[in-house]
Order: C-alpha cells, then structure tokens, then sequence
C-alpha cells in the first residue's frame, strides 16, 4: 500500500475538494485586498503613473496559470491545513503594521503581497504549498520595486557611455552625469537609467528559467544573466545613441526616438538571450501516472478503484477563520494608531531666531521635496561668506506627502542644478551627534555645498532607515509625525575646507535657534 504516493505519481482515491471548500479558500485568499485596500490601491496607483512597473497587472494571472499547470498537484498532494503558518503570518501583519507607521510604502507593499503564498502554506499544508512555491512566490513581482536603484543605474550608464565615447577617440568634457560633445550636450536621466528593462529583465528571466530549466544551477545562472545583461545593454545602448546623435549632427536620437530605440535594442537582446539559453533547456518532467489505493499482486488483476465524493478537508474551516482573524488584525491596530496620531491643527513653523544679519540669496536653488506642510528659506551673512537655511517640515504624512522617501533628493534628474560630489559628515546639532549628506551642486554658472539631515519627532539623523524607525517609534507611541528636513548652503569656489567651516561655524552657532523653533512648532495646539 503507497501511503505516500511517489514523486510523479498521483493517488487516483484522493477525494477532490467540494465546492463549500474551494469557496472557503478563495474566501481567505479574496478577503486581504478588502483589509488592506490601502495597500491595494497604492500598487495599483504605482502600475498606473509609472510605464516601469505596467507589468504589475500581468503578474497574478500568470501566477494563477502556473498553478493551474499544476493542478494535478491537488490530487497528488490533498490540502491539509498547517497551523504553525499563522505565526509567520502574524509577523508579516506586524511588518506591515511597522511599515504603515514609518510610511515606508514598499514594505507595506511587500509584507501584504507576502501573505497570499504564506496563506496559501496555512491553507493547502508543506508538501502541496512547496509544490507551488514559485508559482506562489511570483506574485512578489507584482510589487513596484526599483527606484532604489535608479541613482547608481544612472552613474553606472553615465561612466559606461563617457568610457566608451572616449574610447572610440571623441573628447567628453564630464560634470556629474552630463557631459559635453562637440557635435552637443547629452544629461543621463531617469529615463536613461534602464532600470525598467533591468526590471522587465529579472520577471522575465525567472519566468523563463522556472519554465525551462530543472536543474537550480541552471535556473540560478540564467537569473543572474538575466540581471547582468540589461545593465551592460543599457551602456551599450546609451553609448549608441550618443554616438547617432553625434554622427548625425544632433538631428537624430535626441528625442523620443531613443526611446524608441532603446526598446527595440532591448527586445533584440532579450529575444538572444532566450535563444541561447534555450539551447540548455531541460525536457518537462512526463505527466505524472496515476496509481491506486492499494497494488495488487502480480498475478491477480486489479480492479479500479471506486471515486470518492468531494469534500472539505479536515481543519479547513477553522484554519480559514485563523487567517481571516490574523489578516484583520494588523488593519484595525493601524486605523486606531492613525486616528490617535492624527494631528488636526494647521502646522505653523515657528521662525529660527538665527542672530546672523540677512543677507541677499546667492543661489535659485531648491531641494527636490515633496510639497512640505510649511517651508522656510532665509539667507544670512556669516562672516565673510552667506549661508542659506532650509527647513521642509511635515505633519500627518502619507505616500504623497513624505519627509523621507526615495523621491526625495537635493535635486530632481532633469534639474539645471546637479549633484557631482556626495559624502558623509559628522557633525553635532544643538549637542547631538549627526552623520549629515555634505553635497556639491552645480549649474554652469555656479556650484554650492549643502549639507542636509532629519529632524523627526525630536531625534536628529542623517540616516534615512533611522529616521523612519523614529518615526514608526514614535506614531506607536501615540507621538504623532511630526519631522523636517534641514538644508544649509554656502557658494562653493572649489575650496571645500573654506565652505565646510562656514557651515560648521554656522551650525554651531545657530543650531540652538534651529532646535528650539522645531520642537516649539511640534508642540502647536
């Protein structure tokens, strides 16, 4: 008697599942996009404003259709419910929760997508949940995930092109990640980076090796490919259209018809990178036989087995309603925390009493920020030199209006203003400790140091993850989120200790002033 089928081969008396069962799994599976709705939305929000992560809505029908690939899986290996799965759930929800507190949007992204295969591991049990782990795990790609790597893709296409351009014989005059040619002018910027095509490269590269390979090294070399090749396409396509548009006197690929091109070059190089893998593609495994109950003897005929009726496995009942409760758990702990931490009162940053005398801007610079709830700019003369301050301050944040996010920087890509040097600084505000960003900004008539850092909730950092686990500290705390985001800038004539002493001047002696009108503007009624 086979009590455990073989691999391949399907126990042909498992009782399929009845209808009232299917129902109460779709059920589990269906009721989180109304929990967290919120989340839902902003993904769907992320697919629709940017063409890099359109892909998002193919994801859960192509997962959907793995399964049902496998569908003979079902039989082979009955549901059986695994309780010990609710507590990874839980910690999911508690990561969920965490990253609801600390606005950090792609972990709430990730920790809620997450749960679908981790219910699915309560539900259906190990053995049938680890048949279909990569069609469960897939649904992850349905997270827009990415800008994080659009800054060192833009340095990495501008280094390769400037590279190759020079290599091939023509003079380029660098600044940051725009440079000069003869023939014309040419800026990396987000668009240029490749980061959709590195993207679309790793879904699709999965996708391709779970399909066509067995074998996990094979599968692992062919991901990794599928992530270096993109990167190294997109120099090479960079290069290309700089190297059109100069040999054409600037009349073509200035426009959108890089684009255009640089799709097209990307296409060619995925469709060679498949026909070269498929070359080591391995044969799917045969549909699994189909065995009886129990085996006869060689010499005795065996009869076929009788059907079993459908039916509900044992446990599911009471599993789906762990899920569910686990699941609404984490919604309703953080719709009470954000109506405790909501602040009505209208934010009124209380003026820096900076004792420096006034003195004219020296600069039309402006941080990339999103739109904060109050601003102040003010330059002052100090000593010989003028310093401008800055301070973005936020109250009641949401993915629209964030005091720390990736979209946040000193300057936008398509800025006239650049940044060509950042460092890290420690320095002390009003006696705390900060590791502050020391960045050079330029425009062809000028350049400035700025050096930047967080304020939130009374905590100073320079530190993006510190401040958001400030935040998330003090939102569970029933603090509020309060926080801003401090600049100060000095003209900069490529003497770095004559800019950095006049900011450390007036940081020192200023930073009091600083201190007392964020923590007096926190405490508004």
């Amino acid at each position: 008697m086979f009590l455990n089928p073989p691999p391949g081969v399907i126990n042909a008396t498992s009782a399929p599942i009845s209808r009232q069962g299917t129902a109460l799994i779709a059920l589990a599976l269906l009721a989180p996009f109304l929990l967290y709705l919120g989340t839902v939305r902003s993904i769907i929000s992320v697919w629709n404003s940017s063409e890099t992560f359109a892909h998002g809505y193919v994801i859960l029908p192509i997962s959907l259709w793995l399964i049902w690939r496998r569908r003979e899986n079902f039989s082979l290996f009955p549901p059986r419910p695994w309780p010990p799965a609710l507590l990874l759930l839980a910690v999911l929800g508690a990561g969920w929760l965490a990253a609801q507190l600390g606005e950090v949007q792609v972990v709430s992204q990730y920790t809620f997508v997450a749960m679908f295969p981790v219910a699915a591991l309560a539900l259906f049990g190990p053995r049938l949940a680890g048949s279909l782990t990569f069609p469960l795990l897939f649904v992850l790609f349905a997270v827009p995930f990415g800008e994080i790597f659009v800054a060192p893709l833009i340095q990495f296409t501008a280094d390769f092109t400037v590279w190759a351009v020079r290599a091939t014989g023509i003079p380029v005059l660098r600044s940051g990640t725009r440079f000069e040619l003869p023939t014309g002018s040419w800026s990396v910027v987000e668009a240029c980076s490749g980061v959709r095509y590195l993207i679309s490269s790793i879904t699709l590269g999965c996708l391709y090796a779970y399909l066509t390979y067995r074998s996990a090294a094979r599968r692992a070399l062919f991901v990794g490919l599928s992530v270096i090749v993109p990167i190294i396409a997109n120099g090479l396509r960079a290069y290309m259209i700089v190297m059109i548009g100069h040999l054409s006197g600037m009349e073509l690929a200035t426009g959108v018809d890089h684009i255009i091109y640089g799709w097209l070059f990307f296409g060619l190089v995925m469709f060679v990178m498949f026909w070269i893998g498929s070359f080591w593609r391995e044969d799917t495994v045969a549909a699994p036989a189909v065995a009886s109950a129990t085996t006869a003897a060689p010499d005795r005929p065996l009869s076929a087995p009788a059907p079993l009726a459908p039916g509900t496995p044992p446990r599911l009942p009471a599993m789906v309603i762990g899920v569910l409760l686990v699941c609404a758990l984490w919604p309703a702990l953080a719709l009470m925390g954000e109506r405790a931490n909501h602040n009505a009162a209208p934010v009124r940053l209380a003026d820096v009493a900076v004792t420096a005398p006034p003195a004219a801007d020296f600069a039309d610079w402006k941080p990339f920020y999103m739109t904060p709830d109050a601003r102040f700019h003010r330059a002052y003369q100090a000593g010989s030199v003028p310093v401008s301050l800055t301070v973005l301050y936020y109250r009641n944040q949401n993915p629209d209006k964030n005091l720390i996010s990736s979209m946040n920087r000193l300057s936008g890509y398509e800025d006239a203003w650049h940044e060509v040097e950042g460092a890290a600084r420690a320095e002390t505000v009003a006696g705390t400790p900060v590791t502050l960003h020391e960045g050079i900004l330029r425009t062809p008539q000028g350049a400035i140091m700025v050096w930047s850092f967080k304020w939130v909730g009374g905590h100073y950092t320079g530190s993006d993850p510190v401040g958001k686990l400030w935040q998330a500290a003090n939102k569970a705390m029933l603090r509020g989120d309060d926080g801003a985001a401090v600049m100060l800038a000095v003209p900069y004539e490529n003497d770095k200790e004559r800019a950095r002493a006049a900011l450390h001047r007036f940081l020192a002696e200023q930073g009091p002033a600083l201190d007392q009108a964020l923590n007096a503007t926190r405490t508004q009624k």
